[in-house]
């Protein structure tokens, strides 16, 4: 979940290098970092007397992304710290070199400028203007990127992605593992235009060129309305198949789902297809079980009733739903908190699971290809004596069933951070199981329908013979 950098020292009958350890302010702080999405944010072109005003700045790009959704509804999913790096002077090289055939005449002229800066912020990076990124081109950022990584190395290793504010007031920003933004009006929306790319793997609604263009949550060449990817939110929110307009390169064979999206329009919010495709990606980041009650060897000779309990990390509003199973039987749902009676379990052992999901309605997970479910599972053994033990476990697993409609063959890839019993039923509207498929753990199933009719088809699937998720299956 976390990059953490591995330092190699090289020892060549030199001292050892000293640690370039910085101050770490905490902007936001909502849980344990390994239990949440860390953001750092990096500082370049602020003196030692310019950094009150970084963390103004980092605050200010804080307060502004968790007003947006989806971060508004999943901002106790993130941790926000700034770590306070001291640049010589202040401001970003400005060399004039910029051949960006898009700027305008009526653009400010900036005089050729060189400051002395920690990160080597730069305009004119690769030929373009607006574009700010460390060092001039990317054979010269080598260098100052191993220079990155050193002081998050050093400071925050548990990071999940640093981001570069630079202390200009001139529009520029850019993309890539370390994205960068000015200060100014729009710098917060660029950061998170920006963060759609580094952290959301999102693509540019204006076209990026040849070599940036390619398959991704919000870019496609499929035109096809039941197999694009983004079919569950056709003729919602604006949603469509909307063509990449220029006149270059091989535009006109990408599509997009929106017209107004701040990947294309940097004062406009997310679309529907890219806060499905944040949320989807908090979901592989970060289980919403922040912890729970009792874990195993906490509890010897426990009397009646025994009290189960969770802390989930919760949207605002509270869109996780909890289902509670004992032996496999329904017990309680949507409730944090369970009571266990004697009478209540059998002798020998017994299973008590919680299975959580998201049911945010930015999500359309009917027919959806990926599902995220999170469980936590309790071994109770039960003598006659009462109580012996109790052990416990969570586990995480991402449920994929593709393509959906389909009229022959139905994908099914099950990937569970434990090794569990996995299973998949199809199963008809009126209850009647028509085919099981024994799973294996990250494997891709290929099941054929093709004798199914057609019509819509229930499939459950199973973790240790638990329902831990059902999704409608449509035969064509």
């Amino acid at each position: 979940m976390k990059y953490f950098i591995i330092y190699i020292i090289c020892f060549l009958n030199v001292s050892l290098v000293s640690a370039q350890v910085f101050d770490l302010d905490t902007i936001k702080f909502s849980g344990a970092s390994d239990k949440r999405i860390n953001l750092v944010i990096l500082g370049d072109g602020y003196q030692t007397a310019e950094l009150p005003q970084f963390i103004t700045d980092v605050t200010n790009f804080s307060n502004e992304l968790f007003s947006q959704s989806p971060f508004l509804e999943y901002a106790k999913y993130f941790n926000v710290y700034a770590i306070k790096v001291p640049s010589n002077e202040s401001g970003a090289d400005h060399p004039g070199i910029s051949t960006d055939p898009s700027e305008s005449p009526s653009s400010p002229i900036i005089p050729v400028t060189t400051v002395d800066t920690y990160f080597n912020a730069t305009y004119d990076a690769f030929g373009k203007h607006r574009l700010l990124y460390y060092e001039i081109d990317g054979n010269s950022a080598n260098n100052t990127e191993a220079k990155i990584n050193s002081v998050l190395a050093d400071n925050f290793p548990s990071y999940d992605q640093a981001l570069i504010l630079v202390n200009s007031s001139e529009y520029g920003g850019s993309g890539g593992k370390f994205p960068m933004t000015y200060t100014g009006y729009w710098g917060p929306n660029v950061a998170i235009h920006e963060l759609g790319h580094s952290l959301f793997n999102l693509k540019d609604e204006y076209y990026p060129g040849d070599d940036l263009a390619g398959e991704a949550i919000n870019m496609t060449q499929e035109t096809n309305s039941n197999l694009i990817k983004w079919k569950n939110w056709l003729n919602i929110n604006d949603i469509g198949i909307y063509q990449y307009t220029c006149n270059t390169g091989n535009c006109s064979n990408w599509y997009k789902p929106h017209q107004n999206c701040i990947m294309e329009f940097i004062e406009k919010p997310f679309c529907s297809v890219c806060k499905e495709g944040i949320i989807e990606k908090i979901h592989g980041l970060v289980s919403p079980i922040d912890s729970y009650t009792p874990v195993s060897n906490t509890v010897s000779n426990p009397s009646f009733p025994i009290d189960f309990h969770l802390d989930l990390i919760k949207p605002n509003p509270n869109t996780l739903e909890s289902s509670w199973t004992l032996n496999a039987a329904n017990f309680a749902t949507n409730v944090d908190d369970v009571s266990i009676l004697e009478t209540d379990l059998n002798a020998g052992e017994n299973d008590l699971t919680v299975v959580i999901t998201d049911n945010t309605t930015l999500l359309k997970v009917t027919n959806h290809e990926t599902i995220h479910v999170y469980t936590v599972s309790w071994t109770i053994d039960n003598t006659s004596l009462g109580v012996k033990d109790i052990e416990s476990d969570t586990n995480n697993l991402s449920i994929a069933m593709y393509p959906n409609p389909t009229n022959t063959i139905a994908n099914f890839k099950i990937e569970s951070e434990k090794d569990v019993l996995l299973k998949i039923d199809i199963v008809s509207l009126d209850g009647k199981k028509l085919k099981t498929v024994p799973a294996s753990n990250y494997e891709t199933h290929q099941v054929d329908i093709s004798n199914l009719s057609q019509g819509i088809y229930i499939t459950n699937f199973y973790a240790n013979n638990v329902l831990v998720a059902s999704k409608k299956l449509i035969k064509q």
